[in-house]
């Protein structure tokens, strides 16, 4: 199985491409946009570079890996011959349910087909194809060729063969595969995404302001970022429809968004990509700056 495709050329998919095609995969990069898929390339061309000038990989693994990325506006010419299909499209039940299909007609009958889902049901997901035993979770951790962790999803059907077979390429890939069952949020969003929300919380409540919640989760808990400056980096749309997931999901309260929340996303401040959320970004800066909503009047 040294043939992967991956099914979306965004920051998730572009990242899962890297991974697999630096472990010796020949992988084909799936997108309906070309400008799409020649920006992929110049990330992982990026990418690879800082790994290069960090000393982590050799020029010439950098070119054997590039070498084995192959870029396809169509699915049906990158997927015919793949052992694995990955899809990495946006968090949209609709919309991956119309990938799963296409997938599933197009794609070898032994082929493992595998979602990068953070929250939807791989269960409903498999229930779209004919082939619900071959279908898994493979969520991988943003950004991807740095975070270790694979939460792999086993849905309802999936079998004991195809889930041991994931778990044994996310090991070759270097990464840590953790294997979960198929319940709204998984492990990681189920944990991570009430814990984001409850801070959005006690900033909308007064409790305190951005900095300092952030601050107090960064030295009170070790945590490497602050849940409002990780929020924005997730994409502060992404954690309001997985929010959305786990409300429907389980019918609880509990994980109702925070209005904030929603009328942030409401008025197109989505974090980082977006260029403002809790804190306002300038391409190429890491300094911290709080967005003008959020200062101390």
């Amino acid at each position: 199985m040294n043939k992967v495709t991956v099914i979306g050329a965004g920051t998730m998919g572009n990242g899962i491409a890297h991974v697999f095609a630096l472990k010796d995969y020949q992988v084909s990069l799936v997108d309906v946009s070309k400008g799409a898929l020649e920006k992929a390339r110049a990330t992982i061309d990026k990418n690879l570079d800082r790994m290069v000038a960090k000393g982590l990989i050799k020029e010439e693994e950098k070119s054997g890996a590039l070498s084995r990325i192959f870029i396809f506006t169509e699915m049906e010419a990158g997927i015919h011959e793949a052992g694995l299909v990955v899809e990495a499209a946006t968090e949209n039940v609709d919309l991956k349910l119309k990938i799963f299909h296409q997938m599933d007609e197009l794609a070898p009958a032994a082929a493992i087909l595998a979602t990068n889902t953070s929250s939807i049901s791989v269960t409903k997901i498999a229930a779209s194809t004919k082939r619900p035993h071959q279908v898994i979770g493979m969520h991988f951790m943003n950004p991807v060729p740095v975070m270790k962790l694979v939460e792999v999803i086993r849905g309802y059907a999936t079998s004991d063969e195809v889930t041991a077979k994931v778990m044994e390429i996310s090991r070759l890939l270097g990464k840590v595969p953790v294997e979960v069952n198929d319940y709204p949020g998984f492990i990681a969003n189920r944990i991570l995404m009430p814990m984001i929300n409850e801070a959005i919380y006690s900033l909308y409540e007064g409790v305190a302001g951005v900095e300092e919640i952030d601050t107090v989760m960064k030295l009170g808990m070790a945590h490497p970022m602050g849940p409002l400056q990780l929020a924005d980096f997730i994409g502060l749309d992404v954690c309001l429809a997985i929010l959305r997931v786990l409300q429907d999901g389980f019918g609880n309260p509990k994980y109702a968004p925070c209005p904030l929340l929603a009328n942030m996303v409401m008025a197109g401040k989505l974090g980082v990509k977006s260029g403002e959320g809790f804190y306002q970004y300038q391409p190429g800066s890491k300094e911290l700056v709080l967005a003008d909503n959020f200062r101390k009047k």
